[in-house]
């Protein structure tokens, strides 16, 4: 028991720092509202990759042509898609100078096909910041605006928040908290200067950067990582900045499924093998110090010194809690802290699980 007691204490209190560290990293990040910023002068590209999102384009393309912004384009990459897609496309590229059609027509074998759009989608980016998110997102007027402010040199790449839209049912909570958990830890720690990852649905680099680095070259065949591998890669390099406002959160879209979410997930912890050895130390060490942290405190309230174990389960939901009404008063992130407890222990389920799965996957797919 006594070695019990001892482990959970060091567990928890790994477990604590490192939530400390992220509500600091969060903290410290003051972002004005779009009404009081200047207008940025800096030229943008959109670029958007879509495979038979014809339904989700017709949503998102309007949203992206009332951007409260002067000087930017569109970049739609048709990628080899069989619903009516490129038909939509052609007339809106005949009708909308902002907006330029790419289109995939053959995907070379090695190589990815989302890497591949993307790559196609940059080299015909005519300003050097291209800005990154999804057919399924739903950005704001003022998005752009917030974002491009960050835009500024020495910085190469500009690091946002994407959440899921908030709907009903245990599934959507537990999709908004563990994206929630997994962007207090990108933005928190990329705001004490260690940036390890960004998230393609929110997500803006040079032009310049992404051909002087040859783009995905070292890693083209690998499904996923058009967002956090290139980050991961190129992050320490150069400047990085984090935009925390709620002008510029993008929703998304949720999975309504457990299995489309678990798959989803899947490969993008597959993706994490690929990461920076120290990288992959840091967030190791969380994820084992915060499931040990959680299952010893509930293994404590088994036993005489129960008390203990309820207390530090009690701290370190408070500590969460905290940190994560911080991070959403930033990002005007739908609440998810009141049922916490329950997402904690789901949480950990679902990380051994998904992750085990990641780790055991050789292959996965992107939609084509």
């Amino acid at each position: 028991m006594t070695i019990l007691f001892w482990f959970v204490i060091v567990a928890s209190s790994i477990s604590a720092l490192y939530w400390i560290v992220f509500v600091v990293g969060v903290s410290s990040r003051k972002e004005s509202s779009a009404t009081k910023l200047s207008a940025p002068t800096t030229g943008v590209s959109i670029l958007v990759c879509a495979h038979d999102e014809e339904s989700n384009l017709r949503i998102l393309v309007p949203l992206l042509l009332q951007q409260d912004y002067a000087l930017f384009e569109i970049i739609l990459v048709e990628d080899r898609c069989n619903d009516g897609t490129y038909d939509y496309l052609l007339a809106l590229t005949a009708a909308e100078p902002k907006v330029k059609m790419v289109r995939v027509v053959v995907k070379p074998d090695h190589v990815n096909g989302k890497k591949f759009a993307i790559t196609l989608g940059v080299k015909a980016a005519k300003y050097d910041w291209v800005l990154l998110t999804d057919a399924d997102c739903r950005p704001g007027r003022q998005w752009l605006k917030v974002m491009a402010q960050a835009m500024v040199e020495p910085t190469q790449i500009v690091l946002g928040y994407s959440p899921y839209q908030r709907k009903r049912g245990l599934l959507n909570s537990f999709v908004r908290f563990e994206t929630l958990v997994t962007g207090i830890q990108m933005m928190g720690l990329a705001n004490i200067g260690w940036p390890y990852m960004g998230v393609g649905r929110n997500l803006a680099y040079t032009k310049k950067l992404f051909l002087d680095t040859k783009g995905f070259n070292d890693h083209l065949a690998v499904t996923g990582g058009d967002d956090d591998l290139f980050v991961n890669k190129h992050a320490r390099q150069v400047r990085v900045a984090t935009v925390l406002a709620p002008e510029a959160s993008v929703p998304s879209v949720p999975k309504q499924s457990w299995s489309a979410f678990l798959t989803q997930k899947t490969r993008h912890l597959s993706v994490g093998k690929h990461y920076r050895l120290a990288d992959k130390f840091v967030l190791g060490l969380f994820q084992l110090a915060s499931l040990s942290g959680l299952w010893g405190g509930a293994a404590l309230l088994c036993t005489p010194l129960w008390m203990y174990g309820l207390s530090l389960l009690l701290f370190r939901w408070v500590l969460m809690a905290g940190t994560m009404l911080s991070f959403e008063k930033r990002t005007a992130d739908a609440p998810t802290w009141w049922h916490l407890p329950l997402l904690d222990f789901i949480y950990s389920f679902y990380y051994l699980v998904t992750g085990l799965r990641a780790m055991a996957t050789h292959k996965v797919r992107w939609k084509n």
